[in-house]
């Protein structure tokens, strides 16, 4: 068995050893209205106005391995896309960093193991650079669901770094195919029982996680159901968002009512899971085909106030503004499909806000 890596946690400036009492109160009170809020109570037009999120809920700052776009151009990249709110995820998987490789599904062979550092690199850029015209929100990408047992003490250690910054967790792999090759370690049930200390932690603090799950595979579309329906029963009182819908580039098709009902009966039983709607092979490889983006978006509309977006857009250098705008557009394509309430609690972020518990309100849209 590969022997895990291990991080040093990087030194951090005295200057910023304690997070001042005035800082604190500025960031829990400050607010971001969105472009189209800013006249107050100005609706948003579907007609003239574009139909791209301003919400991404779920976008890596940080990549698998090599250089990463700096954090303020990141920002810039949303500033002027429009998106408004954004969750700041690292990848709680690194290459090593002698590996020539940079994405890991060009090397299978090659571990790709949890770490912290992104989490600490993102905390620090943070604090250092944060922006005026986006509001971030913070998120621990570190853990390990396989071993479940040091996350509480890694938790404490953030916190002691960067008290008050972190209000998410997540994305956190529980079963993801296309790491396998690159020695990851899927979670099983028992490892999902001792989960309980550090889901306690997120219940405490009103924490959203993360999850990526995969449903399943060309073979057996629902393989690793099980896995989510485990999660879901131990854990029935925290926030918890299934990455993509549990849908991966290892189920190039599904039947859509299948699909659909798995969703329909979680969601039903489930009334604190959120689906994760982030990724661009959900438009590359479902949403495109005939009638299937209606289909969605009506199950949307059904579920309206329990749909997160996200753009699932990975920092790295290789990357440029183009191509985050691009994955924003795909990314956003199904909500021209969805009705005025599902685009305002959706793209327009109403149920980001309420989820974190934020005061901001999204725009009414305009019924003329």
């Amino acid at each position: 068995m590969l022997a895990r890596i291990r991080h040093p946690r990087p030194p951090r400036p005295a200057s910023r050893r304690r997070w001042p009492a005035v800082a604190i109160a500025a960031l829990a009170c400050t607010t971001l209205v969105t472009a189209a809020s800013d006249a107050g109570a100005a609706c948003f037009d579907r007609k003239t106005q574009p139909y791209t999120m301003v919400v991404d809920a779920h976008l890596h700052y940080r990549p698998f391995g090599g250089p990463a776009i700096p954090f303020t151009e990141v920002n810039g990249y949303l500033a002027k896309a429009g998106v408004k709110y954004a969750n700041v995820f690292g990848i709680g998987q690194a290459l090593p960093v002698d590996s020539p490789c940079t994405y890991y599904l060009n090397c299978p062979g090659t571990p790709v193991l949890p770490t912290m550092n992104n989490d600490y690199v993102n905390a620090e850029n943070y604090t250092e650079d944060k922006p005026d015209d986006v509001r971030l929100s913070m998120s621990m990408t570190f853990p390990d669901l396989a071993n479940p047992a040091g996350i509480p003490g890694q938790i404490a250690t953030l916190d002691g770094w960067y008290p008050r910054i972190f209000t998410w967790m997540g994305e956190a792999n529980v079963m993801k195919q296309a790491l396998l090759p690159n020695h990851f370690e899927p979670a099983t049930k028992a490892d999902i029982e001792a989960w309980a200390p550090f889901m306690k932690i997120l219940r405490d603090r009103n924490m959203p996680i993360t999850l990526h799950s995969d449903l399943g595979n060309a073979d057996n579309p629902t393989q690793f159901l099980g896995l989510m329906r485990e999660v879901l029963q131990r854990y029935p009182n925290n926030k918890i968002l299934w990455a993509h819908m549990g849908l991966s580039r290892e189920l190039p098709a599904i039947d859509t009512a299948l699909h659909q009902r798995v969703l329909d009966g979680l969601l039903k039983r489930h009334p604190n899971l959120y689906l994760d709607v982030s990724w661009r092979i959900l438009q590359d490889l479902y949403f495109s085909k005939p009638g299937v983006s209606e289909s969605y978006a009506a199950f949307f509309d059904k579920y309206s106030t329990r749909v997160i977006p996200g753009t699932d857009f990975v920092a790295s250098r290789d990357k440029s503004y183009a191509v985050y705008q691009e994955e924003l557009e795909v990314n956003s394509r199904i909500y021209q499909y969805v009705n005025d309430e599902s685009f305002r609690n959706i793209a327009l972020g109403q149920n980001y806000f309420r989820l974190l518990g934020l005061r901001d309100t999204a725009p009414p849209v305009c019924t003329s």
